[in-house]
């Protein structure tokens, strides 16, 4: 059978569909240890309160069937809409109304939305391209763009923190932005490696999009006002040419698949007309779950006083893991700053990331190897792309500190 292009694109080999091919083949095998996937824990204290929720709409007459029954909007649910048009004034300052927000089915259609709208080819005859100021970035962003490689990526600067531990930061010294440049985009906090960019970061990075007419695009999945899983002080900004996008997905409602994009009422009108043609509109549950918690800021001290602290707590569990199971070994890890994983860095690693994770595999640990994760450095001869793996830690403690043994078994055994 003959595809068109666009077919051909999506039916070669991505590593997001890696990653979600493995986490459904794996779940359904008998004592595999999870740490590849991007699912958040299941907290009860959130839980419960989502379950009350549901329990309410059960109850009330109309409602369920409402939820059910009906389409919500284009753009999102409008009531769901001005409520969170309303926390984000309160909360964050930021001079938004409705019309500054639209809903997606998640944050990944949101990504397919922003990065086809500002890259690719424009009617001038120019082809634009999406820049990544920090490489390695999420890796679901790699295959977005329709018209093929879209990105052009920026190798970043490596700071030893000593104790194991790294950071990377943006090298302003040599980041430029060319004509060619649609958008800039980055992951605040970082999918994959837990970065969180400084406010100065952000600030020099949104100065350059504003000079040069573009937008900023900040995937905020995991970052403030909610979820929180952020460790280190930022603050959330937005302008006018500031496209902030937020998920309830690490909320802990993945299953629900509501992205949200806060940026000018015209790219928002540009979002609403791509839901309307691609999927009618976004789904109603994520918005209807969450509008007690919005309403109420319920959502703030959750992502506060639970959400948090509940990932921080792992983060410096599973660092201390690592560092007594690797002791002795060249080894180095990413700071955790936010998000729920870790980046591991294994120095001159005799094998390739890919074959880590293929041994990892045969013992039923799932990873993810490092190497997907630099969208726009592909053609890049550089080695450390292949000595890098990520892993989830937000599962069962007693799950990930298995994991973390098998996980060092197999890496002083590749030195060895």
């Amino acid at each position: 059978m003959n595809y068109s292009k666009f077919g051909q694109k999506f039916l070669g080999d991505s590593g997001i569909l890696r990653l979600m091919d493995d986490l459904g083949n794996a779940a359904r095998e008998p004592g595999m240890i999870m740490l590849g996937g991007g699912n958040p824990s299941h907290i009860p204290a959130v839980e419960a309160r989502l379950r009350e929720r549901m329990e309410r709409i059960l109850d009330s007459e109309g409602d369920f069937e409402a939820l059910v029954g009906n389409y919500d909007a284009p753009g999102g649910n409008p009531t769901f809409i001005a409520a969170l048009a309303e926390l984000l004034r309160e909360e964050c300052g930021w001079a938004v109304g409705p019309e500054n927000i639209a809903l997606t089915s998640g944050s990944q259609t949101a990504f397919f939305f922003l990065f086809n709208l500002f890259a690719g080819p424009y009617g001038d005859g120019r082809d634009k391209k999406i820049l990544l100021p920090l490489a390695p970035e999420y890796i679901g962003y790699a295959d977005a763009g329709i018209a093929g490689d879209i990105f052009v990526a920026h190798r970043p600067q490596i700071q030893h923190l000593g104790d194991h531990l790294f950071k990377y930061r943006v090298d302003f010294d040599t980041l430029t932005v060319g004509d060619n440049i649609g958008a800039i985009c980055v992951s605040r906090p970082t999918n994959p490696t837990g970065n969180v960019l400084t406010d100065n970061e952000v600030a020099c990075l949104s100065q350059l999009a504003k000079a040069h007419g573009i937008p900023l695009i900040v995937d905020n999945a995991y970052g403030a006002p909610f979820p929180g899983i952020i460790f280190e002080g930022a603050t959330p900004a937005w302008e006018p040419h500031i496209i902030m996008c937020l998920s309830l997905s690490k909320l802990g409602l993945p299953g629900a698949r509501t992205g949200i994009v806060v940026a000018t009422p015209e790219v928002i009108r540009a979002i609403t007309a791509m839901n309307a043609v691609i999927s009618l509109a976004p789904g109603s549950f994520g918005p209807a779950l969450a509008l007690d918690l919005v309403r109420t800021r319920e959502i703030i001290r959750l992502s506060n006083e639970v959400i948090r602290p509940h990932y921080l707590q792992k983060a410096r569990q599973t660092v201390a893991w690592f560092q007594e199971e690797l002791a002795g070994l060249d080894f180095y890890i990413h700071r955790p700053e936010g998000a729920f994983f870790l980046w591991l860095w294994f120095k001159d690693l005799p094998i390739t990331c890919q074959e880590l994770y293929r041994r990892l595999k045969e013992r039923k640990v799932l990873v993810l190897p490092g190497h997907y994760f630099f969208p726009g450095l592909e053609a890049l001869d550089w080695r450390h792309k292949h000595e890098c793996i990520r892993m989830n830690y937000a599962g069962d403690p007693e799950v990930v500190r298995a994991g973390v043994r098998i996980l060092a078994e197999e890496v002083r055994r590749a030195y060895a």
